[in-house]
């Protein structure tokens, strides 16, 4: 009888882990950006010759406006830089709320 409702609980969780919707915390969608503000370089950043490669992510609504960012790694003198183009960024429509992790470089040439 054990057995019975051992295997009758290993087919109800698979059943409710396939039914349960996908979480976007982690994955990360590639929605398509329609609108891409090049972000300006500091000059106390420029004068220092700092580079290099600024990583966030945002948080972006079904209409395709950036509702947060996140900065995920790289220089502070230029993440504010990188944020506030990123803010201004429109992606295409969606169903629903999504993640998208982005890079942006920064070089001094």
């Amino acid at each position: 009888m054990s057995h019975r409702i051992l295997i009758f609980l290993l087919a109800l969780l698979t059943i409710a882990a396939s039914a349960a919707p996908a979480q976007d915390s982690d994955t990360q969608q590639e929605r398509r950006v329609v609108h891409k503000v090049n972000p300006v370089y500091p000059d106390l950043a420029r004068r220092l010759q700092i580079s290099g490669v600024v990583k966030l992510r945002a948080t972006v609504e079904p209409r395709g406006s950036v509702k947060s960012i996140e900065p995920m790694g790289g220089s502070p003198l230029l993440i504010k830089a990188a944020q506030d183009a990123v803010r201004d960024w429109k992606y295409a429509p969606a169903p629903a709320e999504t993640r998208e992790l982005i890079e942006l470089r920064f070089t001094t040439k």
